[in-house]
């Protein structure tokens, strides 16, 4: 039989509901394996094995409290905890302890999630790694900045984490490492109590390993019951296949995955048509990054002008880099922003979702980066609903995705069209 820790969540949390396992059993053999791997992943920055048990033992011997009803889950360090140390990443914060619990921790522990811990972020999730390896293969990154939690959820540490996304924090590391990461539309999920970078992009979003895994979650957090996918549904959603004003960037195997997926798709009987972009879409990319510079100046003010010596010299760069946004250039890009936001509906019009690369490649060698936003960046600057998916393995073994974008505040028809098409394109991983 294999360990519990393999479960998907919403198998694990049937299976206790039903009574056929206890969470406090799946609680163990999560810890195993972390106790296993973590030496050489270190997806945990923080882990309170004692605390885990307790949880789970409660919840056992308890009525089900909800959606979540015994499942551990891990919490990107960015995201205040009141029992555990929040760091931010940061070696300013080391030890920090926060007087509460963000609304998304509170929530997952009311629905019955087991909180196992706080999973590795870069630098205030940015672009200085932390120590986490990529588990396909651990000379390569995982991806940030929700590098532990995706990690964690790849090694079969835990069915369930929390990221957050800036940039592309949440769908790169999924592609990176082979599972499925959701960012919800701009504000679904409350971002009170995580630590803020940039007001108009930052996003909480999930690492899970499957779509529907990443939709219970999210039903939970952004307490919106029509997120959970019912397994008899047969849809057939009209997909564009985008290859965005930053193709260019995509390298030979993510092309032929995105090539590759149109065919099996199309084969399937799924309506496919390539769509172009309108042509202002092509400045976006360069419109998110001044506008997440400048507004980084806004929100690290405090560390920027009393603590800037204890940040990585990446950090303090970007923080130039924002300071150098002027206001009439971060003006123009909110305009652009908001006038490409307008155009979705055409955009959609005769598509439910679109199908684009979550990353340029697989991931890259080394430890010291954790690869390029590109193909994510405009998508967080337009709010909408992104789900990545695992599509294909490079020669050498390292997971490729594709992301599924859906039209601002369609999280649930998203979620339903990206777990169809990945039921439909699974197949190829295995």
């Amino acid at each position: 039989m294999d360990s519990l820790n393999t479960l998907s969540a919403v198998d694990a949390v049937t299976q206790i509901a039903q009574g056929k396992i206890t969470s406090e059993a799946l609680v163990r053999d999560c810890l195993e394996r972390i106790d296993a791997r973590e030496a050489e992943v270190h997806a945990w920055q923080f882990l309170d094995r004692d605390a885990a048990i307790r949880q789970a033992r409660v919840l056992d011997a308890g009525p089900g409290r909800g959606l979540l009803h015994g499942l551990p889950v891990g919490i990107k360090d960015v995201i205040d905890t009141v029992d555990m140390p929040a760091a931010y990443g940061s070696r300013i914060y080391a030890g920090h302890r926060p007087p509460w619990d963000a609304p998304c921790v509170a929530l997952t522990r009311a629905a019955g999630g087991v909180i196992m811990g706080k999973t590795v972020s870069t630098e205030f999730a940015l672009m200085q790694p932390g120590p986490t390896c990529n588990p396909r293969n651990t000379r390569h990154t995982p991806g940030g900045s929700s590098s532990g939690s995706a990690a964690a959820v790849a090694d079969d540490m835990v069915p369930l984490a929390l990221g957050t996304q800036t940039a592309g924090s949440v769908i790169r590391p999924a592609s990176y490492c082979g599972v499925v990461g959701y960012k919800p539309s701009f504000g679904m999920i409350s971002r009170v109590g995580v630590k803020a970078l940039a007001e108009t992009l930052d996003t909480v979003g999930i690492l899970a390993r499957s779509v529907a895994d990443a939709a219970l979650y999210g039903a939970v957090v952004a307490g919106r019951p029509d997120f959970v996918i019912r397994h008899d549904e047969d849809v057939r959603p009209r997909v564009g296949i985008c290859r965005s004003h930053e193709w260019q960037h995509a390298h030979p195997a993510m092309r032929a995955a995105l090539d590759s997926a149109a065919s099996v798709l199309s084969n399937a009987g799924i309506p496919v048509k390539s769509i172009s972009l309108p042509s202002q879409f092509g400045a976006l990319a360069q419109a998110q990054t001044d506008i997440m510079l400048r507004e980084l100046t806004q929100s690290l003010a405090h560390e920027r002008l009393t603590c800037n010596t204890r940040l990585s010299q990446r950090l303090r760069d970007m923080l130039s880099a924002g300071a150098a946004v002027t206001l009439d250039q971060y003006e123009a890009a909110l305009s652009l922003a908001q006038a490409c936001r307008a155009a979705l509906p055409d955009v959609f019009a005769d598509y439910d979702v679109l199908l684009t690369p979550s990353a340029p490649g697989a991931a890259p060698s080394g430890l010291d980066a954790t690869g390029d936003p590109i193909f994510n960046r405009v998508w967080t600057l337009l709010h909408v609903p992104c789900i990545s998916i695992p599509v294909a393995c490079t020669a050498d073994g390292l997971p490729l995705g594709l992301q599924i974008v859906g039209n601002r505040r369609s999280d649930a028809r998203t979620l339903v069209a990206a777990h169809r098409l990945h039921q439909l394109l699974l197949p190829r991983m295995r």
